[in-house]
């Protein structure tokens, strides 16, 4: 199995990453939204992240420029389906993800590979829904894409071996490293991630520790690069408290109830960096903690 041609759905802060990624690898990229204007904040932001690149050494300004020119973007999410290999990248929600891929069914060639980038819905169930659950698997990036090195691929319970060894040559040749996990909900790093990251929501809830000691005391006493609190707020609260959703209801264990904290945060639509408020008020100079 051949890939050169990738189709990305969803241009957000993870589409974005792989495009960038994908493209400096040599691949061609189709890049799709439903929206133009996240299809353009797309393009800028992989064109100033590539620029540091240069800035840094890490790449030349040909390497540069030619990675641009291999990433084209399209509204038309059947113009994806003459792509090699799709990566779905969009929101954590299994009915939009459903979604995605029947527009896509109709379209796709017979060999093209379907993957998700979910970082803990089911891969089997969404692949149940295609024509192809034996070429369909689970391609979770780290965020940010161009800085992390892990790659989690996994299985389907109908995934084949061709199409696991295809999806592995592409992580190869974005020099990253891959690690094999099963379908199981939220897979490695999040299985282990998330629930550290709701028991610092806990810490906070019950009045253990503040926004600020709680990150300090992660980052200097178990040598976090960043504190949990610090790091929910850069995925995404909304993202982390699916996931653990996802954990709690696939799992049946209370070990993975999502603190009431965070569920309201979320609905107050506190989600983080993103919407400028979350563990973190982010609407000044310095992020300062909300509680």
């Amino acid at each position: 199995m051949t890939i050169e041609t990738v189709g990305v759905v969803g241009a957000g802060q993870m589409g974005n990453g792989i495009a960038h990624v994908l493209a400096l690898a040599g691949y061609e990229v189709r890049l799709n939204d439903i929206s133009q204007d996240s299809l353009d904040a797309a393009i800028a932001r992989i064109a100033k992240n590539m620029d540091r690149q240069v800035s840094r050494d890490a790449i030349t300004q040909t390497e540069r420029d030619t990675a641009m020119g291999l990433i084209s973007t399209t509204m038309k999410l059947p113009e994806l389906g003459a792509t090699d290999l799709i990566i779905e990248a969009a929101s954590e929600n299994e009915a939009l993800k459903k979604q995605i891929f029947d527009g896509l069914l109709p379209h796709l060639k017979p060999d093209t590979i379907l993957t998700s980038n979910t970082s803990s819905i089911s891969i089997t169930r969404l692949a149940s829904g295609t024509d192809r659950p034996e070429r369909f698997m689970g391609f979770h990036f780290m965020n940010p894409v161009p800085l992390m090195q892990l790659v989690e691929l996994i299985r389907g319970i109908a995934t084949d071996e061709p199409t696991f060894n295809a999806c592995l040559g592409v992580v190869e040749r974005l020099g990253k490293t891959a690690a094999s996990a099963e379908d199981f909900p939220a897979f490695i790093v999040n299985r282990i991630l998330m629930p550290m990251i709701n028991e610092a929501v806990y810490t906070l809830y019950e009045g253990v520790g503040s926004v600020k000691s709680i990150d300090t005391s992660l980052k200097l006493g178990a040598n976090h690069p960043m504190g949990p609190l610090e790091l929910a707020d850069f995925i995404g609260l909304d993202t982390c408290l699916a996931i653990m959703n996802v954990l709690h209801d696939g799992l049946a264990d209370t070990k993975y109830r999502p603190c009431p904290l965070l569920t309201k945060y979320v609905e107050a639509g506190w989600l983080g960096r993103k919407s400028k408020r979350g563990f973190y008020d982010y609407r000044g100079d310095e992020p300062v903690p909300t509680r």
